[in-house]
């Protein structure tokens, strides 16, 4: 292997999960620009492997052991080089992982990345760093350095969970939740502003809990603070993920009418459509009070297009439970969803039930998925002949082509010149498919 020259490091990333993930992922890559580490793509190239780990899917544990005992050949060939864990997996195993995969220099849990720098100066040791303390994590004044920026960049706004569901990890994983003052949101947002972003998609466990301080020493509310973003001159959108339906405030939905910077796309997990299983989820709503939140959304803004998760075989769900399920999708016809089968994360309440059989969960996600494809294709398909704005972000797969994202956060390629990258255009749509349109520069 070519070994970099003096002062010269490189690090590889690899990010799993959910887009907080890649957001905290970035914000490693750039923690670790003072000492002198640059991005790379290829593991063979690199001086320190971070793994930023997620525990939300079924074997998430086992994938990431692994993963470990795959870089052994590269470990061989580089006795130097440094293995990290870091994120939920690290959070919620703890030294287990340096007991069983020895080859592992560093663990840190979601709220310690920033501590890398720190961390890896004391080479020879082995460190484990899982304090769920959040201050600290955003201090660092490097955001938008280095070869991260894009187009479309992810900020986080709020962090952990006080909901406990009953299937989650979060909360044990990520800690209580944790507001950004409003000051320090709106400086990350003019820096990335400043490194060529046009859109922000504010992040959060439950973003749209968000309660920062302010410098009024007011909790402003997630309505409040896009208001105050709009006023960035050159950001041309603004996006939030992932909410809750027991925070859809009025101001929010007020916001979706009259900010025309915020895009009118909202992702709002369900988890279930029967009132029995939200209560055993403790979701804390019912299916009706879902219903009246898109109600009420859709007569303030009529084109929102809103999307949402589904766990099926939940401990406890029967088939009228599940049937249950299929009429929310029947009443709300999202615009995309994510569909998983019940998996039980250790800890977790619901860990401890009674499970629904394999194969009767592996038929229903077949069925909620198959329903869920088509109202899916079903929008895309009214697409066709209709005009969206699209914010270009990057080149497609072919010469001359670029892609990038309507108003309602579906995917759109057309042929045109790379100047309209960071740009925003209209296009006619003239096909469709289940995942993507294409269309023509008006």
């Amino acid at each position: 292997m070519l070994h970099n020259p003096k002062n010269s490091k490189q690090v590889y990333v690899k990010s799993f999960g959910c887009q907080m993930n890649v957001y905290d992922s970035e914000r490693m890559i750039e923690s670790l620009i003072p000492l002198g580490y640059k991005a790379t793509l290829k593991e063979d190239d690199a001086d320190l492997i971070i793994l930023n780990t997620c525990h939300i899917r079924e074997k998430a544990t086992e994938k990431i052991y692994s993963e470990v005992g795959r870089l052994k050949p590269i470990k061989q060939k580089n006795p130097n080089l440094k293995i990290i864990v870091a994120g939920c997996v690290a959070q919620a195993e703890g030294e287990e992982i340096i007991r069983r995969q020895p080859m592992v220099d560093i663990l840190v849990g979601p709220q310690s990345y920033h501590k890398l720098p720190e961390l890896l100066t004391h080479s020879n040791s082995k460190h484990v760093v899982l304090d769920l303390d959040q201050t600290g994590k955003f201090d660092w004044p490097n955001r938008g350095v280095g070869n991260t920026q894009k187009i479309s960049s992810f900020l986080t706004v709020q962090e952990g969970c006080d909901k406990f569901c009953t299937f989650c990890v979060v909360p044990y994983t990520r800690g209580q939740e944790y507001s950004r003052p409003v000051a320090e949101v709106v400086m990350e947002a003019h820096e990335l502003v400043a490194g060529g972003a046009r859109e922000i998609i504010l992040l959060g466990q439950n973003v749209n809990a968000y309660h920062g301080l302010g410098k009024d020493n007011r909790s402003w509310s997630l309505a409040d603070l896009i208001w105050r973003l709009s006023e960035i001159p050159e950001l041309d959108r603004i996006r939030f993920v992932t909410s809750h339906p027991n925070e859809m405030t009025q101001d929010l939905m007020v916001a979706f009418r009259d900010c025309p910077k915020l895009m009118p796309y909202l992702h709002l997990p369900i988890q279930s459509g029967s009132d029995k299983i939200l209560k055993l989820m403790n979701r804390k709503h019912t299916q009706a009070e879902y219903v009246e939140i898109i109600s009420q959304l859709k007569s303030y803004r009529p084109d929102i297009a809103i999307s949402g998760d589904f766990i099926v075989g939940f401990p406890g769900e029967t088939e009228e439970d599940f049937q249950e399920t299929l009429k929310i999708v029947q009443t709300i016809g999202f615009i995309k969803s994510f569909s998983f089968k019940y998996s039980p994360r250790p800890g977790t309440p619901a860990a401890e039930r009674e499970r629904v059989e394999p194969a009767i969960q592996a038929e229903r996600l077949t069925k909620l998925q198959d329903l869920l494809s088509e109202y899916q294709f079903a929008v895309q398909k009214s697409s066709i002949g209709k005009t969206c704005r699209v914010l270009f972000e990057k080149e497609g797969r072919f010469e001359g082509q670029l892609v990038g994202k309507n108003e309602h956060f579906q995917v759109v390629y057309g042929e045109l010149p790379k100047e309209f990258i960071g740009r925003v255009g209209d296009m006619k749509i003239k096909d469709a498919n289940i995942n993507t349109l294409h269309g023509e520069l008006v």
